[in-house]
């Protein structure tokens, strides 16, 4: 698998993407101790009392981010782990793997930094368009044999 420069390719963007879901994590984990808005009761009681079990909105838009990329990032790592067998040209995989991340990237800073609309969405969209290719050549690549 590792002479394979799609994979290698593929393997490389995800391990960034996934890397970004772990900033994120950190990132809604912080926001929760600074805004002190814990989820569980025993969290709330370490730091400082029940009156801080409740939800707050940053902390939701971390959390609606840190879901979002779940939403779209492991459809992602299964779609590019079987475009990756269809011995695509390197290149053309190159871009499809680097413009869902940059994509990714972009979304996530919208979301948490509340930019202006539509760069969130511009950002969604533009991720999307990779995966849909990909998509659609597995699909083509795999209906013969069904």
């Amino acid at each position: 698998m590792m002479e394979n420069e799609v994979f290698l390719s593929f393997t490389f963007y995800s391990t960034i993407l996934i890397l970004k879901m772990y900033v994120v994590a950190i990132i809604t984990g912080q926001v929760r101790l600074r805004k002190k808005a814990f989820a569980n009761p025993e969290d709330a009681l370490r730091n400082g009392g029940l009156q801080f079990y409740r939800q707050d909105p940053d902390v939701e838009r971390c959390r609606r981010a840190h879901r979002n990329d779940m939403e779209n990032i492991f459809p992602f790592l299964f779609l590019g782990a079987i475009y990756s067998l269809l011995d695509p040209s390197p290149t053309v995989a190159r871009i499809h793997f680097l413009i869902f991340c940059v994509g990714r990237i972009v979304h996530t800073i919208a979301y948490l930094l509340q930019l202006r609309a539509p760069t969130r969405s511009v950002a969604y969209g533009v991720a999307q368009l990779p995966c849909f290719s990909m998509a659609l050549q597995i699909l083509l690549a795999t209906t013969p044999h069904w």
